[in-house]
């Protein structure tokens, strides 16, 4: 089983396209890149700790590659806005691809380059690539809120702009 770890704001919202597709085995909301240990909800929205909001994805590369999950990716974020995604601002909701190891980083960097080159965005792509570190996992009430709360979530979702951006750049 492989890991991928990707930060696209509001990880409510980086769930659902990753987990509904064989090969996919879990998808965990969680927090990674700050610097303090177990960190809470609290703390990583109340920019206390550094770490971002992200989804950690436990997959069978036979069946579902890693540029496969980089593809979907890309085309959940805004991987030009550097202050956070659509309404969610700050640290915590900005967008970052976490690599697990070098083949990672070196499929992600050739998947940003690609995406860079498309000319889909009229400003740089500022999604950095970062070495994953500890991953802590969030706490219960934020996993697979889209199932627990699907009336919510979907209110949410809409409501954060997110939908419209991504109707507009990979809906064409």
């Amino acid at each position: 089983m492989q890991k991928a770890t990707f930060a696209g704001g509001c990880f409510w919202c980086m769930v659902k396209p990753f987990d509904e597709w064989d090969g996919i085995h879990k998808v965990t909301s969680g927090y990674m890149g700050g610097h303090v240990e177990k960190p809470t909800y609290a703390d990583v929205k109340g920019g206390q700790s550094g770490h971002l909001e992200v989804v950690q994805i436990e997959f069978d590369e036979a069946i579902f590659s890693y540029e496969k999950l980089l593809d979907i990716f890309w085309m959940q974020i805004d991987p030009t806005d550097a202050g956070g995604q659509f309404h969610d601002r700050g640290e915590s909701y900005t967008t970052a691809i976490f690599t697990h190891s070098e083949e990672q980083q070196s499929i992600a960097a050739a998947s940003k380059s690609k995406l860079a080159e498309s000319g889909r965005f009229s400003k740089p792509i500022v999604t950095p690539i970062r070495e994953a570190h500890t991953f802590y996992a969030a706490e219960d009430y934020h996993q697979d809120y889209y199932k627990k709360d699907p009336e919510h979530y979907k209110e949410d979702r809409s409501k954060s702009g997110r939908d419209d951006f991504i109707q507009v750049h990979w809906e064409k």
